[in-house]
């Protein structure tokens, strides 16, 4: 089995096991999940970790989140919005507790959420005016403005309801949460362990223990669903999906998700800075060859946004297709000849790109490299780094980037205009747009934010997406499906397409 993977993975799994980092096969009957995920533990604060907590099913937002997308009732049982838009009010669950045995208070929550609101996340850019108490069971949130997507700021795994023990100050010092499963091990940045909780407030979950290992390469963990040294394996590469599909361990799951693999677009570099010459390269991508080769199933992105974000994806709008001949006469409008190796040339400047990727992501640098030959085939001339995802904003902010190939998760919140208002604003952002704007964009995206009516909400979407088609801040490439590998010794296993959850809870053992 070893043989299979190769050197370079077998090494990798030797090494890690000999230093203790996977433990070795376990004998039956065990009664510990073990789940295996690319994520590090990077602290114990919710900004920095705070999705693998949520995801563990340690912890809880007032707002939570269903398989279509939609905000529903979570530690908050239901809220409302006054007639402005400017005050809403959360009702809390009753008998609600903490693992340190407290009870959760509407104090203790609008005090977790003011603290939220300092460090980096969604609440941070939320237009809050105060958090208060009213009574044991009552939150109020006052806004400065009407803003509809609160209820999806709120579902974010930053916005996380820990307990008044969890801080000193303003700073995470314990992971006190309410959910099914309490912390009982951490060792950052690579595993955390977890108990179930006998005091929960919702359904009591069938497993009583499980652990989290962090492990970043993605034929590592193939092996360890192989191996039976994981029962539950999140995010497969496509060459090991293809053989763990073979294996009679494991079962395979897959399910689309609000993700998309794109071209971030440095609008202001003068090579780039003509739409002609952002059409040039989205033409010259072979969209369904490219997802067939690389990605190993039908996710060609004739669009920014997947099927699955619902009222976020334009059925009707014309999709982005290939066509290198008309890619090659755009650029030609542009003065761009060919020179003696084929690469475009202009005012003695050859048409040449940096692409900044990271290998975090299998599926990105091998995509980079078939962009390359791409774009090569109409001039243009790509020099590739992969580096850390962080290079990214780093040179989004110094204005050194010209391309970035990237996948941007539209699930941060329920609503992906939680998203979109921090990387499409005048501003841009990080992993938006840059160097771009459009004043009827943006208004559109600011009456999103303030518009309760859903039938001008939906016309101001359908606005947004169609201006983001015409003008390619970003190039849109390809869709995604999670895929996860799970033990035959484990059933009701199930993806959340918002990667909010492992299902814990939900999991049980076969007999």
């Amino acid at each position: 089995m070893l043989k299979t993977l190769g050197r370079t993975a077998t090494a990798l799994f030797l090494t890690l096991a000999a230093s203790g980092a996977i433990a070795p096969a376990r004998a039956e009957p065990d009664r510990i999940v073990d789940i295996a995920a690319p994520f590090e533990i990077t602290g114990l604060d919710p900004a920095k970790s705070g999705e693998i907590f949520l995801r563990m099913n340690i912890v809880e937002t007032l707002v939570d989140v269903d398989g279509q997308g939609k905000a529903i009732p979570g530690l908050a049982r239901d809220w409302q919005v006054s007639p402005d838009g400017l005050v809403w009010r959360f009702r809390l669950r009753d008998n609600v507790r903490f693992h340190d045995a407290t009870t959760m208070t509407a104090k203790s929550v609008a005090s977790a959420l003011t603290i939220a609101r300092t460090k980096p996340g969604l609440l941070a850019r939320a237009p809050i005016a105060t958090i208060t108490a009213e009574g044991d069971a009552l939150v109020v949130i006052t806004l400065t403005r009407p803003f509809t997507p609160l209820a999806a700021f709120l579902a974010e795994a930053r916005a996380q309801i820990l307990a008044p023990a969890s801080y000193e100050g303003n700073e995470v010092t314990a992971i006190i949460g309410t959910g099914p499963f309490s912390l009982t091990k951490i060792e950052a940045p690579q595993s955390l362990s977890v108990t179930r909780f006998g005091d929960y407030w919702g359904e009591e979950p069938a497993i009583e223990n499980a652990r989290y290992l962090s492990v970043g390469r993605a034929e590592t963990r193939a092996l360890m669903a192989e191996s039976g040294d994981a029962d539950y394996v999140f995010n497969l590469d496509p060459a090991s999906r293809t053989r763990l599909g073979k294996s009679a361990a494991v079962k395979l799951l897959s399910v689309p998700i609000p993700r998309s693999l794109l071209l971030k677009v440095n609008a202001g570099n003068p090579l780039l800075a003509d739409l002609r010459a952002r059409q040039a390269l989205s033409l010259a991508i072979d969209r369904e060859g490219l997802a067939a080769a690389i990605l190993r199933y039908p996710a060609a992105a004739t669009q920014l946004f997947p099927p699955s974000l619902g009222g976020w994806h334009e059925a009707d709008l014309p999709p982005l297709a290939s066509d290198p001949q008309k890619a090659r006469a755009l650029l030609a409008e542009l003065g761009w000849k060919p020179g003696d190796d084929g690469i475009l040339q202009k005012d003695g400047k050859r048409f040449s790109l940096m692409l900044t990727t990271y290998p975090d992501r299998p599926e990105l640098p091998l995509t980079a490299a078939v962009l390359q030959e791409q774009f090569r085939e109409i001039g243009v001339e790509l020099t590739i780094d992969s580096t850390n995802s962080s290079e990214i904003p780093v040179r989004h902010q110094d204005g050194t980037l010209a391309l970035a190939l990237m996948a941007r998760n539209f699930a941060l919140a329920p609503d992906p205009l939680a998203t979109m208002l921090g990387d499409y604003g005048p501003k841009g952002g990080d992993w938006g747009s840059m160097n771009w704007s459009n004043t009827s964009f943006d208004a559109a995206l600011d009456g999103l934010s303030r518009s309760s009516d859903a039938q001008e909400a939906q016309a101001l979407r359908q606005k947004v997406v169609s201006i983001i088609q015409q003008e390619l801040p970003v190039i849109p490439v390809a869709w995604y499906q999670q895929s996860v590998a799970v033990s035959n010794r484990l059933e009701n296993a199930q993806i959340d397409p918002y990667e909010r959850s492992f299902g814990l809870k939900s999991m049980r053992w076969a007999p």
